[in-house]
């Protein structure tokens, strides 16, 4: 199941050229996570998911640019995969007024491995996790055409 988060933007997000600066997609796509694990996630996992979690890698690739306009802009998320000790989230940003009118900015996916911090180690996905992540899981390709 696709999650979906509408994102505001602000005029503080763009860049000298009008465009959504590319760094705050990063900052959209933590939101759009964090919406997702802590709100819409099984109660104590989703709050653990969401909190305790450390990026491994980011990948983002940008289609088009992103104006400033006063609509939000959709952010699809989803789960495109559960190993032991990490997850990968998916997610498009996107316009989809629905009739095939579909516009993409960007496609990414975010590694994240759950983190004890006490100890300052990654640990394993607990089946209750993982149960609440497979509510989200997707498995399709995010970098298709």
């Amino acid at each position: 199941m696709r999650h979906i988060y509408h994102c505001p933007l602000r005029w503080a997000d763009l860049d000298v050229l009008g465009h959504v600066n590319n760094v705050r997609y990063v900052d959209y796509l933590q939101e759009a996570r964090v919406d997702m694990l802590s709100l819409h996630g099984s109660s104590s996992a989703g709050q653990e998911m969401s909190e305790g979690v450390v990026v491994v890698q980011h990948d983002i690739t940008f289609v088009r640019p992103l104006l400033l306009r006063p609509e939000p802009v959709r952010i699809e998320t989803w789960v495109s995969r559960v190993r032991a000790a990490s997850f990968t989230m998916a997610y498009e940003i996107v316009d989809d007024p629905g009739g095939g009118d579909r516009v993409v900015y960007a496609r990414a996916t975010t590694i994240l491995t759950p983190f004890l911090f006490e100890e300052q180690r990654p640990r394993r996905i607990t089946p209750d996790e993982r149960t609440m992540l497979s509510r989200f899981l997707v498995e399709e390709d995010v970098r298709r055409g």
